[in-house]
This record gives C-alpha cells, structure tokens and sequence, in this order.
C-alpha cells in the first residue's frame, strides 16, 4: 500500500493542524489539559513514520537482497531513524519539563533539538559538497 505524495501531505497537514489547534487552546487556557496529550497529534504522525521506516530497513534482511546496491540508503535511513528518535527524545523531554515532571534545566531539555539540528547541517553539507569518486 503506497500513499500518493497528495495524501501525504493531507496527512502531514491534518496532524499539524490538529497540533496546533490544541496548543493554542491550552496556551489560551481554554483547555486544562496534560502537555502529553497536546503532542498527542505528533506522535502519532512520528510512530507512523517510525513504523515506515522500520519496515523499510527490514526488508533489506530478506532473502535474495544483495546489500551492494544500497551502502548509502541503508546509511540515510539509520540517519532517518536516529532523527526521529530525537525528535522524540526533545518532545518527552520538554513535555515533561513543562508539565513541571522534572526540574531540569532548559538548556538541558533542548540538547536532542540541538544535536539533531548539528546532524541536519552535517548531512546537508555532505550532500551539497560531496563528490563521488569512482
């Protein structure tokens, strides 16, 4: 089953709308709700992209797969795959810190926004500057 690039960003629209609609409420203190349940709408976009991925890189182990044709995919999706995971690590870790669950500092709560953002420049830079050499 494949979603045409429309749905997807129907899809990706709808959970940032949902997101954001929920976070003006409880920023407007309509709603006196959990800061877990505002980011509800993102992790469910974030499993659903998690789960697409895993199946992805599993399907590089069935038989048959010859793993030279795909060094460099296998390495973008591990990339893909530890960005999620960081993005999922800054959204716990500043849910937690804004529904008071821990007194840990900010600057300590932003480090998986900071080091997915430093990720985000290196594989940027390595793609506009790399030269492959054959």
């Amino acid at each position: 089953m494949r979603m045409s690039l429309a749905q997807r960003v129907l899809l990706t629209w709808l959970f940032t709308l949902l997101f954001l609609i929920m976070l003006v409420l409880k920023l407007d203190e309509k709603a006196p709700w959990n800061w877990f349940l505002i980011f509800i709408p993102v992790w469910i976009f974030d499993t659903v992209l998690l789960v697409m991925l895993i199946v992805k890189m599993a399907g590089r182990c069935k038989s048959g797969f010859d793993p030279r044709n795909g060094s460099q995919n296998i390495k973008k999706k591990a990339w893909y795959l530890i960005a999620m995971l960081l993005k999922l690590a800054f959204c716990l870790a500043l849910c937690a810190k804004l529904q008071q669950f821990t007194t840990m500092k900010l600057a300590y709560v932003f480090i998986p926004l900071w080091a997915l953002l430093i990720g985000g420049m290196v594989e940027l830079g390595y793609n506009i500057f790399y030269v492959r050499r054959d």
